[in-house]
């Protein structure tokens, strides 16, 4: 199943960019810019990658993600990342960025989105890998500050395909970003949103119903709300998954009781995803792989979620038509 798994043909709809800066290049990229950065050694990096929580992980990504400092930095951080698409086969990226944590340390907006996009072009070219990009507001700040973001991303508007909504979840519900998230789509942006990782139902309901988003981020915690999970199945709105994330943060405190299963068989349009791989041990194909081993998912189960990664992307119908049938044909054959 491992092979299986590594060929499949398959797209990734929940990642953050910044959270794909893995210590060798974090270490690159201080001494490039001069950084200094609270750790010693890779291994010192590595072993600080223990959370008991989603904050835990939170302090030490805003922490990495200050030796970005240049154009050149992006474009490696984004560069590296999709080397790991073509090398596991991953044709469709929808990759979330996340500017106020750069614009707030005073690195222009325009040097985080040009060096990402240099990245994006090359993929395009050399591997034929397609990606969008989402810009997420950061739930920890304010709504104004959301809107400042808002207003800096438009020179950029024709590069950027959605927004989400990231970061600390408890305490910062959705309704705190009605506005800016009615504004973003009048100006033709996708909406999306995580909620339900660590906070309620109550806060996926508000992201529905409030935010209007198309798809949920994580979204563990419907699963505690049979007429949410019953909204959820009829508006034909899919969850981005991340087994490993949720592992690493004790959302779940073993892949054994990960929901993933019960999800797709209350019939939910679930998707694998890495959200940050970096920092949560696995890539796309080994949250695949561990997943798959933990919960014996079938065949059918693993061609089915690799199908719903296509099936609801971003991407144009015909195009995901297309990539389904790439995965059906991969199955027949294999």
């Amino acid at each position: 199943m491992k092979n299986f798994i590594s060929k499949l043909p398959k797209a990734e709809l929940h990642l953050h960019i910044e959270g794909s800066l893995e210590p060798e290049l974090m270490f690159a990229l201080a001494q490039r810019n001069r950084i200094e950065i609270p750790y010693n050694s890779i291994e010192e990096v590595k072993e600080a990658y223990k959370f008991s929580c989603l904050q835990d992980f939170l302090n030490i990504y805003y922490s990495g993600a200050s030796v970005l400092i240049q154009e050149e930095d992006f474009y490696d951080l984004t560069m590296a990342y999709l080397t790991k698409c073509n090398e596991e086969n991953i044709l469709h990226a929808e990759i979330m960025f996340d500017p106020q944590t750069h614009t707030h340390r005073g690195i222009a907006f325009e040097t985080v989105i040009n060096g990402i996009q240099k990245a994006r072009n090359e993929a395009q070219e050399k591997w034929g890998i397609s990606s969008f990009l989402i810009m997420s507001f950061l739930r920890h700040l304010s709504e104004d500050d959301a809107f400042v973001t808002l207003e800096q991303s438009l020179p950029f508007k024709h590069l950027i395909k959605a927004v989400g909504l990231d970061s600390s979840e408890k305490g910062n519900p959705p309704s705190k970003f009605y506005k800016v998230f009615e504004a973003s789509a009048k100006l033709g942006y996708v909406l999306l949103a995580h909620a339900g990782e660590e906070g309620p139902a109550e806060y996926v309901w508000e992201a529905i119903d409030g935010l209007k988003i198309v798809r949920i981020d994580h979204g563990n915690n419907c699963l505690t709300d049979e007429k949410l999970v019953n909204q959820i199945i009829q508006r034909d709105i899919a969850l981005t998954v991340c087994p490993l994330s949720n592992l690493e943060l004790k959302v779940v405190t073993d892949l054994k009781l990960h929901p993933l299963k019960t999800m797709l068989d209350k019939g939910i349009k679930a998707t694998i995803n890495s959200d940050d791989p970096a920092y949560f041990g696995g890539y796309l194909n080994q949250n695949f792989i561990s997943i798959q081993e933990t919960l014996n998912l079938s065949e059918a189960d693993v061609v089915l979620l690799a199908k719903n990664s296509f099936e609801y992307s971003l991407l144009e119908e015909n195009r995901k038509q297309e990539l389904m049938r790439l995965v059906e044909d991969y199955a027949l054959k294999n």
